[in-house]
């Protein structure tokens, strides 16, 4: 909506909504956000809006923002804001990230930065396909290199859960927050071949927090 011919007034409902859910998870932290250089919404390369990063205790905790219709609404689906989902991922810190005490650091932290990459990557993905991530699902490439930055990490790729942010109300419809847990070439693979199923590989875990460092539990 534009006002005298001049000036553009966003409504920023759905962005807000996403927001307020993990301001309410981390009260009283200014959290780190990663804004897309130009979005694909203005005509440019990076399909998602923002990620932004919270500090949890010992590790980070990404959030989408862009799968979702974060400002007016723009499909017919009343029920679900835009594909209905956001993504989420949490990374266990180095103890050097631990240590950290301004946000500056982790600001151009490299490690950081790389899960934002594979966060825009699966974006696109399903910006191209229309195929939706839900929870009690894998995604794997058959890829042997880490997802981390140095690609040395045992973990390849990813199964889903719901995330303790659960899902929220908007304005714009329903967004269920999903978390991407990293597994292992091997985890995967039985995964893929009916041998191990994800509730069970979860709960083998006891953790939804991806360690770098880990070691297949198979």
């Amino acid at each position: 909506m534009k006002e005298n011919n001049e000036f553009e007034i966003i409504d920023t409902a759905g962005f807000d909504a996403i927001e307020k859910r993990f301001k309410k998870l981390y009260p009283k932290q200014e959290e780190i956000h990663f804004h897309a250089q130009v979005s694909s919404r203005l005509g440019g390369d990076d399909p998602l809006d923002g990620i932004s990063i919270f500090r949890g205790d010992g590790y980070y905790h990404f959030v989408t923002f862009g799968f979702s219709e974060l400002y007016e609404k723009e499909s017919d689906d009343m029920e679900y804001s835009g594909y209905g989902f956001e993504l989420t991922f949490k990374l266990k810190m180095t103890e050097e990230q631990k240590k950290r005490k301004k946000r500056d650091f982790d600001i151009k932290d490299r490690e950081l930065k790389n899960i934002c990459s594979i966060l825009q990557e699966l974006a696109r993905y399903v910006f191209e396909t229309g195929e939706i991530f839900q929870p009690n699902e894998y995604i794997w490439t058959g890829q042997k290199e880490g997802i981390d930055s140095n690609k040395k990490s045992k973990i390849t790729g990813f199964v889903t859960t719901l995330d303790m942010a659960g899902e929220i109300s908007t304005p714009n419809g329903k967004v269920q927050f999903v978390e991407l847990v990293g597994a292992t070439d091997n985890e995967l693979k039985n995964i893929d071949s009916n041998k191990l199923k994800i509730e069970e590989l979860l709960k083998k875990l006891k953790t939804d927090i991806t360690d770098y460092n880990r070691k297949s539990i198979i």
